[in-house]
């Protein structure tokens, strides 16, 4: 378990989300209802992102193989689809539980998403 003060020390990584879970029983704003029997070998569950990584990374145009120079560009990324506050539909099986002050936080790959509803006025 981790004891966190804030989310602005976290670093997500790659084509990484952070999930805050919504209650399996619990109806979206929107109401949205996702039947226990959606698809019978995954589970399906939903969450609000908190915090997205950078993306993908993308190959730096010139690839140099001398290694000794320094001057090197700095890694660009292809962002993700996702941001912070969107409901996000995932794959319950790719992803990762993890506890943050007592709370349940699910770590999920951007593959994992499989909707994602935004509220454009919270914008």
């Amino acid at each position: 378990m981790m004891q966190v003060d804030t989310f602005d020390k976290f670093i997500v990584i790659g084509d990484r989300l952070l999930i805050k879970p919504t209650k399996e029983n619990e109806k979206t704003d929107s109401g949205l209802f996702l039947p226990p029997g959606v698809q019978k070998k995954e589970k399906i569950f939903s969450g609000y992102v908190i915090k997205t990584g950078p993306g993908y990374p993308i190959p730096s145009a010139e690839m140099n193989d001398e290694f000794w120079k320094k001057e090197q560009e700095e890694t660009k990324y292809l962002p993700l689809q996702a941001k912070s506050g969107d409901l996000a539909v995932y794959i319950q099986s790719q992803s990762f539980d993890i506890e943050i002050n007592k709370e349940k936080y699910v770590i999920v790959p951007q593959s994992a998403i499989l909707l994602l509803m935004r509220d454009d006025e919270m914008i």
